[in-house]
């Protein structure tokens, strides 16, 4: 997802000519979109909903409409001259060996691996650090069509079983199956009601913990509400019927839960997360065998309450649990809280707050691994039990580190690193020494050194600082005329850092800039930096993206007509915001599974979970707040919108996909200028993950042909 300017030879000759030509030709003929007479009352105020028939998505109405969606969109797709080209180019790319982080049980190394072009990554396994792999598990024979994909997998203690956890057609539920690792015999153990994951083995290796959500009705898989999990047992040999309850799921509303293990796992510890606030209690729980299978012993004791902060375990160190809190600290700090002396004021400090935000803590071996971010960069330091530092961890250079998860006897933990060019690779950090390894790595038709990514800072429209990485071939002429791709998410918290991605090396090959602000809503300066672009502060974030794009134009990076945006999911309805409350400054864009009906987005699936961040419409003062920048609702007619992509997927269970299609049908009808609004819907995948490698390939190329095509000059 970047960026192109054609400075190569085997596609610069047809942008400008292409460019000419297609931009004279009249704008699409759009299939034609009923409108019904639907309207809402929200305290009061009406809101029309005219495309609601749209949130059916398997009615022949809704099908035929897709269908006819898709046609005009693949028609116009396949006249760019360059289209072909750019598909060639990132299969090639794209064909490379990668690797994802190891998991070491029992003294076994799980990891998964893809050739290059295979749908799915495959599971491997070794018997020692240096043993020569053997396949495990491969994905593409579950399915003719690569759809059926191995999202997650957990090995048993002893290393001896593995849990598959498989998504079909890009879904986020997953079916869960056992494998024999020494046989590669299939244990007769399914598991259905999990979504998203979240299942971790017991200490004998009976069985597992999981979290089971309600069964959705016949036929509403995609888009039923779904309530909050309870955690179970499964026993293994047993049906899933006769799984033991172990927490039930919150009694509160609004309320959620996550759960996991200790190291020798025998203590569960429960999270239990309100959403409306974003924070949450931290429960413990210790675990005995019983009746076969494993239960709670005795009630839960309460290690954090007052749903005040958002405490997280990290280990134990005998009666001490460390646990990462933002309480009294918005960028973060560790704290050990003994048995029995749960207070705060009882809380030993180990690692104070720092100027840099804690985004993950790790205890393995006698070492607590601190990963920070010194301006939205990974930073890895170490130190001991007492807080005493034991250094930093060396990182190859700017970019993103993950991982560093272990046990208490481990002396050895994995890591992973990239940026914004160069792919993930695998080291090991000797913790004994602070030395790490290249364990495997990365070779792809690609010379990072050719590029360059720097950082500048820019005022958003209040005069908050932010962050904006760009990254270009190096000698880039700023001339006003570079075509720039704008990438943006700011939500949840999630810190947006330099990461790898194969579409990028295509737009910046062709000479385009990649954008990537760090906006308010995201986590890279911790809490307070998120909470700014959250409910009514949400504005902040669109504000800070408008600044970046005008900062730019004014700094001669590129101009309004060869400046694109984009973004995915949360990103999707950034991308939405910023189109409809400046249609003027953008040359096209790109929202991908976005959220863009405000007024409704919390009922469906798991949305309602997203409260925390958005509000709802149930109260009245945030639906006037959702009602003003709702990317739905501020579709304006007769405005001259920019070319506009939108790209979902009919499976899609976490953003539904009603939300594109329904905004799709307002821009279209609403559009005064002669720039297409075409929507692009992908059959038998999802929000994203799992997608088979043809099919992002297929979509990428369709993105970077379009804005080929509508920035062309």
């Amino acid at each position: 997802m970047r960026n192109a300017r054609s400075s190569l030879g085997f596609l610069l000759a047809g942008v400008v000519v292409a460019g000419a030509c297609l931009a004279s030709e009249p704008r699409p003929t759009y299939p034609p979109t009923a409108r019904g007479a639907v309207v809402d009352d929200y305290h009061g105020t009406r809101v029309a909903d005219p495309y609601r028939w749209l949130e059916s998505p398997d009615s022949p109405e809704t099908r035929a409409w897709i269908a006819a969606e898709n046609a005009l969109t693949s028609s116009f797709l396949e006249r760019i001259p360059e289209r072909e080209a750019l598909r060639a180019r990132m299969t090639e790319l794209w064909d490379f060996e990668r690797y994802e982080l190891p998991v070491e049980r029992g003294g076994r190394i799980f990891f998964r691996k893809n050739d290059g072009l295979q749908s799915q990554s495959a599971l491997w396994v070794s018997d020692s650090l240096a043993g020569e792999p053997r396949l495990l598990v491969d994905p593409d024979a579950l399915s003719a069509d690569g759809t059926v994909a191995l999202m997650s997998f957990e090995p048993s203690p002893d290393g001896k079983l593995v849990a598959l956890g498989l998504s079909d057609g890009g879904s986020d539920w997953r079916t869960w199956k056992v494998l024999d690792v020494e046989t590669l015999r299939e244990r007769p153990d399914v598991i259905t009601r999990n979504k998203f994951g979240g299942l971790d083995w017991s200490a004998d290796g009976s069985g597992f913990f999981y979290a089971r959500y309600e069964a959705p009705a016949a036929g509403s898989e995609l888009q039923a509400k779904n309530p909050p999990p309870e955690v179970c047992f499964h026993r293994l040999g047993t049906s899933e019927a006769d799984d033991f309850l172990i927490v039930r799921k919150p009694a509160d509303a609004g309320r959620t839960q996550s759960f996991s293990l200790s190291d020798d796992r025998t203590t569960m510890y429960v999270a239990v997360r309100d959403v409306a606030s974003r924070t949450n209690d931290l429960q413990r729980l210790a675990l005995e065998p019983w009746g076969g299978g494993w239960r709670a012993r005795g009630a839960p004791e309460a290690l954090v309450t007052g749903f005040d902060a958002r405490p997280s375990p990290i280990g134990e160190d005998g009666t001490r649990v460390f646990v990462r809190t933002d309480l009294g600290a918005p960028r973060g700090r560790i704290v050990a809280i003994d048995a029995g002396a749960t207070e705060p004021a009882a809380w030993i400090p180990i690692v104070p707050e720092g100027p840099e935000a804690i985004q993950g803590a790790d205890l393995a071996g006698d070492v607590l691994l601190v990963s920070t971010l010194a301006d939205a960069r990974s930073r890895v330091r170490m130190f001991a039990l007492d807080g005493s530092p034991l250094g930093e961890v060396q990182l190859p250079d700017l970019g993103t580190a993950a991982g560093f998860d272990g046990d208490r006897d481990d002396r050895l933990v994995f890591y992973s690193f990239e940026s914004f060019t160069q792919p993930p690779g695998i080291w090991t950090l000797d913790l004994a020494t602070a030395r790490s390894v290249l364990f495997r790595g990365t070779e792809l038709a690609f010379e990072p050194r050719d590029y360059e990514t720097t950082q500048v800072f820019y005022p958003s429209k209040d005069g908050t600082r932010v962050p904006l990485f760009l990254t270009a071939k190096r000698g880039t002429r700023r001339d006003g005329r570079n075509l720039t791709y704008l990438y943006g998410y700011g939500g949840f918290g999630v810190s947006i850092t330099p990461t790898f991605s194969v579409p990028n090396l295509v737009w910046l090959e062709r000479g385009g800039v990649l954008a990537v602000p760090n906006l308010r809503g995201g986590g890279e300066y911790g809490e307070a930096w998120h909470e700014a672009g959250t409910k009514l502060h949400k504005q902040n974030v669109f504000d800070d993206f408008v600044a970046a794009a005008e900062w730019l134009i004014e700094n001669d990076w590129t101009d309004r007509a060869h400046l694109a945006i984009g973004g995915r999911s949360n990103g999707g309805l950034l991308v939405g915001a910023c189109l409809t409350q400046r249609p003027d400054l953008f040359g096209a864009a790109l929202p991908a599974v976005g959220v863009l009906d405000m007024l409704r987005y919390h009922r469906f699936t798991i949305g309602w979970a997203w409260a925390g961040d958005y509000g709802t419409s149930d109260d009245p003062d945030q639906f006037r707040g959702l009602l003003a920048y709702s990317p739905l609702h501020n579709v304006k007619s007769g405005t001259a919108y920019p070319p506009t992509l939108i790209t979902t997927a009919d499976h899609d269970d976490r953003v539904v996909p009603a939300h594109s299609y329904k905004f799709t049908a307002a821009l279209q009808a609403a559009q005064a200028g002669p720039a297409p609004i075409l929507i692009r819907v992908d059959t038998r995948a999802g929000h994203g993950a799992g997608k088979p490698t043809a099919m992002r390939i297929e979509e990428e190329a369709d993105r970077w042909a379009f804005l080929v095509r509508e920035l062309g000059d």
